[in-house]
């Protein structure tokens, strides 16, 4: 098992891109399975964690009801006063079932610091409203932007010190954060046809923190997981956590995101941040789950690779692909080449990746049909049809590519480009 969950994480490094991945298992008494592929700093190592942050926001929710000093059926008005959506009850910004819209209005607030509650409940008067209470699922962080200022009123104390004081120092999870400590992984986003990295925003978002600032570590995300699987009654009662793990929406409990595996019921969260991509699940009835970490804006889904490191991958044969290097630089042969290319109708994800120039076939599920090494001064067929053939790039007296040539297959930009002289192609 433990040879299949590591292939699990090589195959998702190479095929996302991922400049690191980690994962754990865990059951109601630890980790029992850790690894990591690509530049992976092992259980101590800090990464943002996004959504998995509205968790603990609606832990505190729960353990303001269990004071009684809120209701989950009050509007967000009567902690809030005269604020937009201030109808919205506090069950159902919980449950992203209120209707309301899903991002805070102003610049993107994900890669933007972050103000203060008033500046945030100015911003945004409540007309952006999608549905009805209960009509569907709408998920809304501008929701947890203001229950995070509810729990801050309701229990005397600014929404950070809530979450150190109040879950992170009593569990010991001394390495979650509200902003990055020193070596924490930095976030990258990957250019999707060259491969070329480059750096994300590392913001303070302010009053919108609740939905998704936290920075935490495997192991940390192990107790947490331990947490919401029902092993720490000490943080919350089984039957607020239990009321917490029912569907109010199909897929979506109050701060939960609800699912099936093979081996029973997962709770827990995916979380996304620029740069940075995580997923937390277990199974209430089992306590065994998985969390899963990665420093990559898009990639891979974190959810389904925690599922199957709880499952194993018993089919999986020992082939693993090359890791994923980051490309530093083109190679001048490869000069405006990565893009959207056409051969007649047929569309290609033309990517550099790993030293080489891949053809994918986007219709086909972007299979890699035709792969191209430098050699001979220039680019040839290392994979597919084309092995072994020259792939002539031709260029404007500017430099700039005008078509590919492959063996009398020509490739445009446009289909059909009507500047380009294109012969009658091979078919496949």
């Amino acid at each position: 098992m433990s040879d299949q969950r590591q292939r699990l994480l090589d195959v998702a490094q190479a095929e996302g891109r991922l400049t690191s991945v980690v994962g754990a298992v865990f059951d109601r008494y630890g980790a029992v399975w850790a690894g990591g592929a690509g530049q992976a700093p092992g259980l101590d190592g800090q990464y943002r964690i996004g959504s998995i942050t509205k968790t603990m926001t609606a832990v505190l929710v729960m353990q303001a009801r269990d004071a009684g000093l809120l209701d989950l059926d009050d509007p967000l008005s009567a902690h809030l006063g005269d604020v937009g959506y201030g109808e919205v009850t506090v069950r159902d910004a919980l449950a992203h079932s209120s209707g309301m819209q899903s991002e805070p209005r102003g610049p993107w607030w994900e890669r933007t610091r972050g103000g203060d509650f008033a500046a945030l409940a100015r911003a945004n008067d409540g007309s952006g409203r999608v549905a009805g209470a209960g009509e569907w699922f709408h998920y809304s962080n501008l929701g947890y932007g203001l229950l995070g200022e509810v729990v801050a009123r309701r229990l005397g104390a600014p929404w950070r010190h809530l979450v150190a004081e109040r879950l992170l120092q009593p569990l010991g999870m001394r390495a979650t954060s509200y902003l990055p400590r020193p070596g924490a992984q930095p976030g990258w986003s990957v250019d999707h046809f060259t491969g070329i990295r480059v750096h994300e925003p590392l913001t303070d978002t302010g009053a919108m923190a609740p939905a998704g600032q936290l920075w935490s570590t495997l192991a940390d995300l192990v107790t947490w997981g331990q947490v919401l699987g029902g092993a720490r009654a000490d943080v919350l009662s089984a039957d607020s956590l239990e009321e917490m793990q029912r569907p109010v929406m199909p897929d979506y409990g109050l701060g939960l995101m609800l699912g099936m595996h093979s081996g029973g019921r997962l709770v827990g969260h995916n979380g996304s941040m620029p740069g940075f991509l995580a997923a937390l699940h277990v199974d209430p009835g089992s306590g065994i789950g998985a969390a899963v970490l990665s420093n990559a804006t898009t990639g891979i889904n974190p959810r389904d690779l925690a599922v199957s490191l709880i499952e194993g991958d018993p089919d999986a044969d020992d082939a693993r692909p090359a890791p994923w290097r980051p490309t530093v630089v083109l190679p001048p042969e490869a000069y405006g080449v990565p893009g959207l290319w056409f051969w007649g109708n047929t569309a290609f994800d033309v990517r550099w990746h790993n030293e080489g120039l891949e053809l994918r076939a986007m219709a086909r599920g972007n299979v890699v049909t035709d792969r191209f090494e430098i050699g001979d001064g220039g680019l040839v067929g290392t994979l597919g049809y084309h092995r072994g053939e020259r792939l002539d790039v031709v260029r404007r007296p500017d430099g700039s590519v005008h078509h590919l040539e492959c063996a009398t297959f020509v490739y445009t930009r446009p289909p059909y480009d009507p500047d380009v002289d294109i012969p009658g192609g091979h078919p496949r």
